[in-house]
Order: structure tokens, then sequence, then C-alpha cells
């Protein structure tokens, strides 16, 4: 039994016959409808007018609202409101087991929802997330090597060489480091303002970074098309994140095809783990403080928990 499976857990008391799904429950029209206004504030939570944009979460969070409430609304938007225990959201996340990252992603928005619902006076009802456990999700230990980084830099056109660059070198996210524009660049500091958490950084334009920033502005004069983007495509435009991501899916399958005893290193690298790659290295060399300060952490534990995957250089005994 998985701790978020309560819905299913054996019991040596006899319990009632409930429907498979809190959906499933007949409910009057007034709490249906309350159940459509919750789920109708949720999308607006995702894309925030004047009632929810104090509340509202960064870009990227918003853009992680918008994929997760699809799954929410399957599951609950014709459920009364009032009637949803916790044992609907364990039901909920059993549901889900076989994605068990976004059962737990789920399971935040919706004890999220609930909670402006509350503050907004759509209920005074307890969360019935609380107590119930997410799955335990096995920490990724993935570091990108020097070797496998070189190797598909190596296959990849020149936009995508830049921006796995500047996400390394900075260890941003993907989506921080694509609105990166000119006008991030404030004398000797890149100044970037995070999408998930809105904390300003400013990092220091030296060393490899600021070879970085030259060798983008000697592409950018070359292109017929201006923009303040950093990272632009080959006709000088601004790149996307689609674009990127077949440009990175290309690198790799041309580095495996070439290099097939490599395809295992290769196929395992995510564009995203340059973020974890980027707080190791930097953690090898200035400690932990630094890797967490880099990626803009509040709690150098997060740094540790999530991001630092090569572990402790200690001596031996002798």
């Amino acid at each position: 039994m998985t701790s978020c499976a309560m819905a299913t857990a054996k019991c040596v008391f006899p319990v009632p016959i409930v429907p498979q799904k809190i959906s499933d429950v007949p409910c009057n029209r007034a709490s249906s409808k309350f159940a459509a206004y919750l789920f109708a504030e949720a999308s607006a939570f995702s894309c925030p007018g004047p009632r929810h944009r104090a509340a509202a979460p960064g870009e990227d969070m918003r853009n992680t609202y918008r994929s997760t409430i699809k799954h929410l609304r399957e599951y609950f938007d014709k459920a009364p409101v009032d009637l949803i225990r916790p044992t609907d959201i364990a039901g909920f996340l059993d549901e889900l087991r076989d994605i068990p990252t976004t059962a737990n992603r789920c399971k935040r928005v919706f004890s999220t929802i609930w909670n402006h619902a509350r503050a907004w006076g759509y209920t005074d009802l307890a969360n019935p997330c609380e107590g119930i456990r997410c799955f335990s999700l096995e920490k990724r230990l993935v570091y990108i090597t020097d070797n496998i980084f070189d190797l598909v830099q190596q296959y990849a056109a020149e936009p995508l060489r830049d921006a796995m660059d500047l996400a390394y070198l900075t260890g941003q996210r993907p989506g921080d480091a694509l609105k990166l524009t000119e006008q991030n660049i404030e004398g000797a500091y890149l100044v970037i303002k995070q999408n998930k958490t809105s904390k300003p950084l400013r990092i220091e334009i030296t060393g490899k970074l600021a070879e970085l920033m030259e060798r983008i502005r000697a592409r950018k004069r070359l292109k017929p098309i201006v923009t303040a983007a950093l990272l632009v495509h080959t006709h000088g435009k601004r790149a996307t994140g689609p674009a990127l991501r077949y440009q990175f899916d290309q690198a790799r399958d041309a580095a495996i095809e070439r290099h097939p005893e490599l395809a295992e290193q290769v196929r395992t690298f995510w564009f995203y783990d340059l973020r974890a790659r980027a707080a190791d290295d930097t953690s090898d060399v200035r400690g932990d403080q630094a890797a967490s300060d880099l990626l803009g952490h509040e709690n150098v534990q997060t740094t540790r928990r999530h991001y630092l995957r090569r572990g402790k250089v200690v001596a031996p005994t002798k």
C-alpha cells in the first residue's frame, strides 16, 4: 500500500459502501454550482486578474497550475464541495499512482486552491488535504559530466549552445534563462528576477559568463532582426522553449547515433539537469551556500535536498 492510497486500505472495521468517485455523489444544484465557482476561481488564479493578482504565483508556477487543474477538474468539477473529505483526496491520488510526480503536484495545487477558497469566503471547511501524505519520490541523481555536456554541445545548433551555456553558468531554470534581455545587464551584473519566486539575483558578469555575453552580442550583430533577448534563433528572433526543446532532442539523437556506447548517459540528460550541474560545480569550488545563493534558494537545505547530486568530497582514512 502506498502512503497516499488511504482510500483503498483494508480495515478490520466495517466501512460504508461509497461511490467510486466523489463526483458520483448526488448533489443539489447549489452545491454543484459552488464547485463550478471554486474551479472557475482556480482557473482565474492561473491567469490572474485584479482579484487574484496579489496571491498569484510566478509565471512558471501559473503554467503548472493550468496543466494541473485539468486533472483536478476531471475528478472534482462536479463534486459537492461540502462533502469532499480526506478519503476523496486519497482516492484521487490513488487514481494517479502511475504518475506520482503529477499526483503530488495535483494535491499541492488542490490544497492551495482550497486555502484561497477559505480566504475568499467559498467555504469554512478544513482543508481535506491535511493528513494525506504524498507519494515518496526518489531523488534524481543524474550528474551531467563534462564529457556528456560537451558531446551534446558538439551536435547542437548555435542557439542551443548559447542556451545551454547560459542556463549552466547562471544556474537558472530554462524559463528564467529564456526571458533574459539586454535590459537585464546592469553594469557588471546580470540581474534576474526568477519566475517561480520573484526573487531578484545579481550575477557577476565575469569569467566564462562574460565570454558568453560577448559571444551572444557578436552573433546578434550579424542578424537582420534586432531583439533585446539574449537568446535568439538563427534568424535573429527571440528563441522559444519549444524550438530549443526540439534542438536539444535533435542534438541528443545525433550524439547517440554517432556514439552509441554513450547512448544511456546521453538519453538521461535533461536540459533541466544543467541547474543541478551548476549547483554541484559551484558547491565543489565555493561551498553549498554559494550554490544555494546562485540558484536563488532561501534555505541551503533546499539545494542540498534537490540539486546536489555528486556527494561530498571526503578524504580516505589514511
